[in-house]
């Protein structure tokens, strides 16, 4: 194992400046996965489990959203609850048990909820309810793109080192070209968002700016 003492934030940005190393690059036809936005990660004020990252993170999912509506691409919100019983959470949610614990996200709790702040267009966009970490686990979400001939993906929300990292997993698996928007993800501390981005960058992903991935929805064309 090569030692270093540098720290994940330097390391990521040394895996950014290689500009050598290859990319999956954007395909013919994407979809926006939105993963987790809800108010149990997003609202700092409330709940401290949330986190924030980049200040503008639901701006940048609100612009790409809309830019994918106007292109006729798919938009994917997730989002995490439970029984009461919390049996469906299994063994995931057995090392605590507080209010503020994974398990104890309820259907019609609060903490459910999208934030506000999201613009989410109830009739077109597409909601599913996960209760693991990838957005593929036990969702509609493979065969949806299929429908669609999908052959990108587009992740957003959280977090970068849980749900975004094993949606990634599952993204590049499937066999999809995945890409994460950089500013669009977040986590709860620096450490666990650089070093994943890089494992992301490295492996099963590409880590893109909000600017490059505008860009490749605006000069989409829509394809058979």
């Amino acid at each position: 194992m090569e030692e270093t003492d540098i720290t994940p934030r330097e390391y990521y940005a040394q895996i950014k400046a290689n500009t050598s190393r290859a990319k999956f690059g954007f395909g013919r036809k994407a979809a926006l996965v939105n993963i987790d936005l809800q108010k149990a990660y997003t609202r700092t004020d409330l709940f401290k489990t949330a986190y924030e990252t980049d200040p503008k993170q639901l701006d940048y999912v609100n612009q790409l959203s809309e830019l994918c509506r106007s292109k006729g691409l798919p938009v994917i919100w997730t989002h995490v609850a439970y029984m009461e019983s919390a049996e469906d959470c299994g063994v995931w949610g057995t090392r605590t048990d507080t209010p503020d614990s994974l398990q104890n996200i309820k259907y019609a709790s609060e903490r459910y909820e999208f934030d506000d702040r999201l613009n989410i267009d109830k009739v077109r966009d597409v909601i599913y309810t996960k209760r693991m970490p990838s957005a593929f686990y036990e969702t509609p979400l493979a065969s949806l793109l299929v429908w669609h001939r999908i052959d990108t993906l587009i992740l957003t929300g959280g977090s970068t080192s849980g749900c975004v990292r094993a949606t990634s997993v599952d993204s590049v698996s499937h066999g999809y070209r995945t890409i994460v928007c950089e500013e669009a993800v977040a986590d709860k501390h620096e450490i666990p968002h650089f070093a994943n981005l890089c494992d992301m960058q490295l492996k099963y992903a590409d880590i893109e700016s909000f600017e490059a991935v505008r860009g490749y929805l605006n000069e989409y064309q829509p394809v058979n």
